[in-house]
């Protein structure tokens, strides 16, 4: 039976048979921990009323100073993970970062007391989070919270896959825990939940907005014109420059409202939101506070927000997918223009050499791990709200489990967001846009207990912390780009978020 959520603080009550089950696994758990002198997570799941929507119970939900996650691809039969607080947050630096919360998640969800997976993807115990672009990125003090690696396991995540939609709820059980203290902790924040609907922005703020550059235009196009002699010069083939636009406005940014304005808009895309909170230590307990559904900027923390096109893999079994997107144009009202527009980038020996460079390489990465990889001979068009890409979808059956997060870092960065070859562009790449990435052009997502999950590429993204958003966009450079060009390609990228950010 589903069980159903309020619109008010009247949250939700374990039925009791879920409750007993989830009882003898935090017994079951704190045993564990006693004999191994490790940490053991518990957890259980049950189903949801068709109509609640995640994320919009997270937002709602979230209590001051925590964490908390969201992401939705609507036009994918409503799929949608959305999770809140954390039991323990799995960090790590440097360009093993990978592989080594992999490996983390795998210890602790191979000792789990939980539900298999079941249910639509996301289903049951988690880890959420994301990645820096660069093995150390996020060191400039407005990424604070965001750390080159991290995977959260979080007290309550809700998926949804159509009308089927499941709750999780976990605790981490230590050896001097006692169970009936592990559930109680979970029923309090049970009754914590409601599904308030998301917030609207506010249609005529008071006060100006301010809008700019954190380095002028003209910076830009002189990085694309040095980036395109030393790809002559035989220096690499291709380099990704971005650039980065702040937003300063009158009043904190609310994610929750920019969140839903690119739910609506952006239906094809991954949508996300990752929240520092505060950031609290990992594995502190439930915080004194209850729940508020209020801006990011007003405890502390931050917001990763941003509708991104492009898929870095989805991990299904021995299955794997991903996607090579790159050569972009923009988009008209005139239906006629518009495939007109797309067949000109279809045709463009630029776009062409740019997005098969991509191809290329994604390929060349997946094909020592797998029995077979393959893609259409051709490029196709997809269309988002303001932008259009050329894309190539890629498969591959692996040999061998590989889990999510693994494939994760054998793919990224790929050379959509970075260069090629890798080796070489990488080291330029900062030293010609003079900006720290963060997690822009890395990647956010997911992974089960099989380690099946889903990571797309953090890309028309924005950091929000308080009055301060800051924007990032980037363009591939090859040979034969035009740097006033390849601005104004930056522009037609911002367009996805600066109109919902500048009021």
């Amino acid at each position: 039976m589903a069980v159903r959520l309020g619109t008010r603080r009247s949250g939700l009550a374990l039925p009791g048979d879920v409750r007993a089950t989830l009882r003898a696994r935090c017994e079951r758990a704190v045993r564990r921990a006693r004999r191994s002198g490790e940490d053991v997570l518990a957890g259980v799941s049950l189903r949801l009323a068709a109509d609640v929507d995640p994320s919009a119970v997270a937002f709602a939900s979230r209590r001051p100073g925590e964490p908390w996650f969201c992401l939705e691809q609507p036009d994918r039969d409503a799929a949608a993970l959305a999770t809140v607080g954390a039991v323990t947050r799995l960090r790590a630096t440097g360009p093993r970062r990978f592989a080594e919360l992999a490996g983390a998640w795998r210890r602790l969800a191979g000792a789990a007391q939980a539900d298999a997976p079941d249910g639509p993807p996301g289903a049951g115990l988690v880890a959420v989070g994301g990645f820096a672009f660069a093995p150390e990125g996020g060191a400039a003090p407005h990424w604070a919270g965001f750390p080159p690696g991290e995977l959260t396991v979080p007290e309550v995540a809700i998926a949804r896959r159509g009308t089927d939609v499941r709750l999780t709820v976990a605790v981490l059980a230590s050896a001097d825990d006692l169970a009936d203290e592990l559930v109680a902790r979970v029923e309090r924040r049970l009754a914590e939940l409601r599904g308030a609907p998301l917030p609207l922005l506010d249609p005529a703020p008071a006060g100006r907005f301010h809008v700019a550059s954190t380095a002028p235009p003209e910076h830009y196009e002189e990085a694309v014109a040095r980036a395109v002699e030393r790809i002559r010069a035989g220096a690499f083939q291709k380099i990704v420059l971005a650039r980065e636009v702040a937003v300063h406005a009158p009043a904190p940014h609310d994610a929750a409202a920019v969140f839903g304005v690119l739910r609506a808009g952006f239906d094809s895309c991954y949508v996300f939101c990752a929240g520092t909170g505060d950031g609290a230590a990992a594995g502190a307990g439930p915080a004194a506070a209850g729940p508020r559904s209020a801006g990011p900027g007003d405890d502390g923390g931050a917001a990763f927000v941003g509708a991104s096109p492009e898929l870095l893999v989805r991990r299904e079994g021995l299955r794997a997918s991903t996607v090579a997107l790159a050569g972009s144009t923009r988009r008209s009202a005139d239906p006629a223009v518009d495939a007109h527009l797309g067949e000109q980038l279809l045709r463009s020996d630029k776009d062409r050499e740019e997005h098969a460079i991509v191809a290329r390489r994604i390929a060349r990465a997946l094909r020592p791990h797998s029995v077979w990889v393959t893609a259409p001979e051709e490029p196709s068009i997809i269309r988002v709200a303001n932008i259009q890409h050329l894309a190539t979808p890629i498969r591959a059956q692996l040999t061998q489990p590989r889990g999510a997060v693994d494939l994760a870092g054998l793919l990224h960065p790929t050379p959509a967001v970075g260069g090629e070859p890798h080796e070489a562009a990488a080291p330029v790449i900062p030293a010609l846009e003079g900006l720290d990435r963060g997690w822009y052009a890395g990647c956010l997502g997911w992974t089960d207990a099989n380690e099946d999950g889903e990571f797309c590429v953090a890309l028309r993204c924005a950091l929000l912390r308080g009055r301060e958003a800051r924007l990032y966009a980037g363009v591939g450079v090859v040979r034969d780009s035009d740097p006033a060009a390849e601005l104004a390609e930056t522009e037609v990228k911002l367009g996805a978020l600066l109109p919902v950010l500048a009021g």
